[in-house]
């Protein structure tokens, strides 16, 4: 099955998903969330019926800023945020199927290599 994996260039931890995917023969479509910034429609659609704030980067100094762990924002506040600062959003995300992988999860995302 094709991954899709979304991902920054220069994010250590989607680099090290990568990799840790690439050596178990996945394969995947990449999509550089700098180069192919997601719109609003597309991140409602990652999100679907999940919780739209674990899609959130909390290490994101807007995420602080705003101390959106105390007063989180609405869904539809935290989807325009997201596409309107992609480093918002977590990641790496990883799409197999109808299943989203936030993070870099060795244990589910080994599972997905099995």
């Amino acid at each position: 099955m094709k991954l899709r994996f979304y991902h920054k260039k220069t994010c250590s931890t989607c680099r090290n998903a990568k990799k840790f995917l690439e050596q178990r023969g996945a394969e995947l479509e990449l999509v550089d969330l700098d180069a192919e910034r997601l719109g609003a429609a597309e991140i409602e659609a990652l999100i679907g019926e999940r919780d739209y704030r674990k899609f959130l980067n909390t290490r994101n100094a807007l995420y602080r800023e705003r101390k959106m762990k105390l007063h989180p924002p609405t869904r539809d506040e935290a989807v325009a945020l997201m596409a309107e600062h992609p480093n918002l959003i977590k990641r790496p995300l990883t799409v197999a199927g109808e299943e989203i992988i936030l993070g870099f999860d060795e244990e589910k995302l080994g599972a997905l290599t099995t």
